[in-house]
């Protein structure tokens, strides 16, 4: 009978991936899903909250591309234009979409409550905290600034336009441990609130926590979420739990301030021996 050696990495986790709207700003993911909107209005044709909200965490380019895509938006271009949208119109659409969303995002860089806190925990177990965004680095700039104003500086910063290949590849999540020098990469937890994001982690081989509540699969603001019912919150909180579980999220939680228990979780899966 003949063995085969298998490693199995058995430590501690080193380091976690955060997205940015939706996970630690911008309750609700508003920014972009309002600029999307717009960016097609000036175009004249109309696009849905939920068909701006599809795509979200791809590259903004990409995520435009798809938008022209969807059938209703396609037919709606091509009665709009006479012709169906091509890369040039895209990139039209990305020109107009850059100013829009630098402004839109000054507004909505609010932290969201507890993330601070729960950083600075995950801090403490000695996790380095790195990110990465659909934003491109034009974007970013504006965020990173007003995030730091408030207390959140991650070690690692990997923008959509940083790597030729964005999500839902793993190729910004693999970059920003690069940065960080972290490995390997099943001690790795990546966090966001959209279905990109957890594919992002999973094409990386990483842990995954998809973030429900505040994020894009539930896109109200904190005000919004407050005014409504428990009833009406217990729908949208189950309809994005399921949506992020479908796409492969090893644990869905409402808001990242709810990870610090799942990390304590994986941690005893690698003791035993487990990979993500």
């Amino acid at each position: 009978m003949t063995f085969v050696y298998r490693r199995s990495y058995r430590g501690r986790l080193s380091a976690a991936i955060l997205d940015w709207a939706g996970t630690v700003v911008d309750y609700g993911c508003q920014a972009p899903a309002s600029t999307f909107i717009e960016a097609f209005a000036g175009f004249g044709v109309p696009v849905t909250v939920a068909q701006a909200r599809a795509p979200m965490g791809m590259a903004k380019r990409a995520h435009i591309q798809a938008i022209t895509a969807m059938p209703e938006v396609a037919a709606a271009w091509e009665e709009r234009h006479g012709r169906p949208a091509t890369e040039a119109d895209v990139d039209a659409i990305y020109e107009r979409f850059l100013p829009l969303q630098v402004a839109m995002v000054e507004k909505h860089s609010e932290m969201i409550p507890g993330a601070l806190d729960a950083v600075a925990a995950m801090r403490a177990r000695g996790l380095k905290i790195g990110s990465t965004t659909g934003y491109p680095r034009a974007v970013m700039d504006v965020v990173v600034r007003a995030a730091a104003d408030q207390g959140y500086i991650p070690d690692s910063i990997v923008c959509a336009d940083d790597t030729p290949q964005g999500r839902p590849g793993p190729f910004p999540a693999l970059k920003s441990l690069i940065e960080m020098s972290v490995h390997p990469v099943e001690a790795v937890v990546k966090i966001g609130d959209t279905v990109v994001d957890i594919e992002e982690g999973l094409n990386g081989g990483m842990w995954t926590i998809g973030i429900a509540v505040t994020g894009n699969e539930v896109g109200l603001s904190l005000e919004e979420w407050c005014a409504i019912p428990d009833w009406e919150q217990a729908q949208y909180r189950k309809a994005a739990k399921l949506r992020l579980a479908a796409a492969g999220a090893h644990y869905v939680v409402d808001a990242v301030a709810d990870v610090l228990p799942i990390l304590d979780d994986i941690e005893a899966r690698l003791a035993r021996g487990e990979r993500p």
